[in-house]
């Protein structure tokens, strides 16, 4: 990798001149003894300390890039004067539509610098989602990479595309050039420091159980807190080489963009998923720190290139509790598993499950157990509990929230408050005051609380599909397939999968008019409504299975009864 960075040259506009001031404009009137906490000064610090160290490598192209810290925050400076010359202003919010390559890396950090606040969308949703996110967000412009141009077809919102070249000429390149020279060399004190620390950052979007993406809006604030504990978590440091396989859109990458540049390591960005290419980083680049799902785990360990690499590796997991099976993979090639939690609305992941001493006298299934738990708080997160449901439990005495006993046994839902929860969703008021009801945030996911405090989660939001660390709303699902016109009724719930962790099964009743078409041919139809599906749904939330059914369990009122559906699936 070293001798093929030498041989990289950036745009000559990417290069900063001597002797820059890495300082923002400081805003007037603010007290000696505050400095708004904002994660893009973690740039600016490693860019001052380790300049001419490779912050961000593109090596798995046709064109490879690698940037030094003081040339990256150089692109990031010309990214920020760009957004501003295209008339927007603190607060617009602008769109992100890539993998993992070095124009999403540029605009978590640019996006600060120009004080707008970045739509990181998931490449893997339709046009018709992605065209929902846009509108909901009242994006103004928007980043693209070409692979992901079919997404937004007929748009009228402005686009700058990038080829992922890293070379003039690419549009993206372009457009950071056009900002070097717009900027008349004021640098970084040209661009104004946001003084509000609970500023907005980014926008979110995620799906919830009403089956449209709610936007979820973290600060500046939470974002700086969440990404110092992540970095602590994961001893992260200088010597550091970080491997970008969770996407970066993914909730801003877990806030893993600055958790990087806060202990100054390498990054190392792949645009796929792709474990041969995963494995020769692991071997040959000194990779140290990862993150993935159970299911992106499985796949490296079970890749024939697997072997114990001459580095410890930490590989954060979340999505789904590891096994003892996964758990043991990993520590056989040398692979320490850190088991983290958490969702979109907490910035991804704002509790660890902390190893103990008396564990490594366990034998591996009994140790599994503690770990798979998902664990206590990070210091820099807050509080979390476990309480009764509000239809399960009347309200405290004092009309407060009412914890479950720490048995290991009583289900409640996990709530949290603190520094690690988002400010709100986005232009939905509503569903901000039912998520933040008594004070805290309310997850959706139920658990329980042991005697030493940490939590284990023993079911999902009865809605919520998680399939490859993706969440998929079944009321969405739903939605889609009742739009085949064979179908009458459809109701979706999760089925285990050895690979995904979980996959949509779909329960469905055929239309009177058309259930003779389908007479004995019901693997046909199957075929029929997963090829409607896949035109409408993003992979992970097309139904694996179908299941053709002459009636579903309703409730008196007419209400489709899911915990009879899912003993069903647990049969199967």
């Amino acid at each position: 990798m070293a001798s093929t960075a030498y041989d990289f040259k950036p745009t000559p506009e990417s290069i900063p001149p001597p002797n820059i001031e890495l300082k923002l404009k400081l805003p007037q009137n603010i007290p000696v003894n505050y400095h708004p906490l904002n994660p893009l000064d973690f740039l600016l610090r490693a860019a001052l300390i380790y300049p001419h160290k490779i912050a961000l490598a593109h090596p798995d192209v046709k064109t490879p890039a690698f940037y030094t810290y003081s040339v990256w925050a150089q692109r990031v400076q010309n990214f920020a004067y760009a957004i501003i010359k295209q008339g927007l202003m603190p607060g617009d919010r602008i769109a992100v539509i890539a993998p993992n390559v070095p124009m999403m890396a540029d605009a978590l950090q640019g996006a600060l610098a120009a004080r707008v606040i970045l739509t990181a969308i998931n490449t893997r949703l339709t046009p018709q989602e992605v065209t929902y996110i846009l509108e909901h967000s009242g994006s103004k412009l928007i980043l693209i990479d070409s692979e992901y141009l079919h997404l937004v077809k007929g748009t009228r919102i402005p686009i700058i595309i990038s080829n992922d070249t890293g070379r003039s000429g690419d549009p993206y390149e372009d457009f950071l050039s056009e900002g070097r020279r717009f900027s008349n060399e004021k640098g970084w004190s040209g661009l104004d420091m946001e003084a509000d620390e609970n500023t907005p950052a980014m926008l979110c979007y995620t799906s919830g159980t009403t089956g449209r993406p709610k936007g979820v809006l973290t600060t500046l604030r939470g974002t700086y807190l969440g990404a110092v504990a992540n970095a602590f978590e994961g001893q992260m440091n200088p010597d550091s080489t970080y491997l970008w396989i969770l996407p970066m859109f993914h909730a801003a990458g877990w806030t893993f963009p600055w958790a990087n540049t806060f202990a100054f390591t390498t990054q190392i960005a792949m645009r796929s998923v792709d474990y041969p290419t995963i494995w020769k980083h692991f071997l040959h680049s000194n990779v140290t720190h990862y993150c993935g799902a159970p299911t992106v785990q499985i796949g490296i360990v079970n890749d024939p290139a697997a072997k114990r690499p001459p580095q410890n590796i930490r590989a954060y997991i979340a999505g789904a509790a590891p096994t003892a099976h996964l758990i043991g993979s990993l520590e056989k090639i040398g692979i320490t598993p850190i088991h983290v939690y958490g969702l979109t609305e907490t910035y991804g992941p704002f509790t660890r499950n902390y190893p103990q001493k008396s564990w490594a006298s366990l034998s591996l299934e009994e140790r599994s157990k503690f770990m798979a738990r998902q664990g206590h708080p990070f210091a820099t997160a807050g509080d979390m509990r476990i309480v009764y449901r509000p239809e399960e439990n009347p309200k405290g005495s004092n009309g407060g929230l009412v914890d479950v006993p720490k048995d290991g046994k009583t289900i409640g839902e996990i709530v949290t408050r603190g520094n690690i929860v988002m400010k709100e969703y986005f232009h939905d008021p509503e569903a901000t005051k039912q998520a933040f009801q008594g004070g805290y945030f309310w997850s959706g996911d139920l658990a329980v609380m042991h005697p030493d405090g940490s939590a284990s989660i023993l079911d999902r939001s009865k809605d919520i599909i998680i399939s490859g660390g993706e969440n998929a709303s079944s009321l969405a699902i739903e939605q889609e397939l009742a739009s085949h016109p064979h179908v009458l009724e459809v109701s979706v719930v999760a089925r285990e999968h050895q690979k995904w962790g979980e996959r949509p099964m779909a329960f469905v009743i055929l239309h009177p008019e058309h259930a003779a078409k389908w007479h004995n041919r019901h693997d046909e139809f199957t075929k029929d409504l997963k090829a409607h599906a896949r035109k409408r749904l993003p992979g992970f939330a097309c139904p694996e299975w179908v299941e053709v059914v002459p009636e579903l369990p309703k409730t008196s009122t007419g209400k489709i009864l899911k915990t009879q559906l899912r003993k069903i699936v647990a049969k199967l």
